[in-house]
């Protein structure tokens, strides 16, 4: 029974909607990166279990979601990769290649994540720039991260975004063909080719 402070069954009224929009982020994923399945709110509301009442509870339209989704992945990116390299120590070398391998595992654990940001989001005409926004960011913490790991012998801090713009819009490709079958290759060849790009465009 509810009661006045908003709690139900020991769960407060902002628990509860965050828990929802958690489950619409999780059935957008599982949605949008079925090629199967066509992405609308309908779709969207009946994989999480969740009336349309609930969906606007949370987010103005479709689209809105789909940047959400977007937007987390593109964080859980971002920490993982900075985490793992923090993990990896002093060592230049190693710490790239823990980022880079750190990313790929998170695609080998869950692929729906690299196709609806890097593949599908291309699709929805009013994705396409948040996608390039985020390449974009993803490319410019490249830059800062090469800096000052690498260091930056005769390089100007532009010559470190082209490197940075260089390194992400390849590896959108790479993973792309990845994803889709066009390259076979397996993740230690990835990670060790794009290792080598990055100390290359660095070096």
């Amino acid at each position: 029974m509810a009661v006045q402070s908003g709690i139900y069954r020991g769960v407060s009224a902002a628990d509860r909607a965050a828990e929802r929009r958690a489950r619409l982020l999780a059935a957008a994923l599982t949605v949008w990166a079925d090629p199967g399945v066509r992405t609308t709110m309908t779709a969207v509301c009946a994989e999480a279990g969740l009336t349309e009442r609930y969906f606007y509870e949370s987010f103005t339209g479709l689209e809105a979601l789909l940047e959400a989704v977007m937007d987390t992945i593109a964080a859980e990116i971002e920490t993982t990769s900075r985490t793992a390299a923090e993990a990896a120590g002093d060592d230049p070398v190693a710490r790239v290649r823990a980022s880079v391998r750190a990313f790929m595992e998170l695609l080998v654990a869950d692929p729906r994540k690299g196709r609806v940001a890097i593949v599908e989001s291309v699709a929805v005409p009013k994705l396409r720039q948040r996608r390039t926004d985020l390449l974009r960011h993803l490319a410019h913490q490249s830059a800062r991260e090469s800096r000052k790991l690498l260091g930056s012998p005769g390089r100007s801090a532009s010559e470190d975004e082209i490197g940075g713009l260089l390194f992400i819009g390849g590896m959108a490709e790479l993973i792309t063909a990845w994803l889709d079958g066009t390259l076979e290759a397996t993740t230690d060849e990835i990670v060790e080719a794009a290792s080598r790009a990055l100390l290359g465009i660095y070096g």
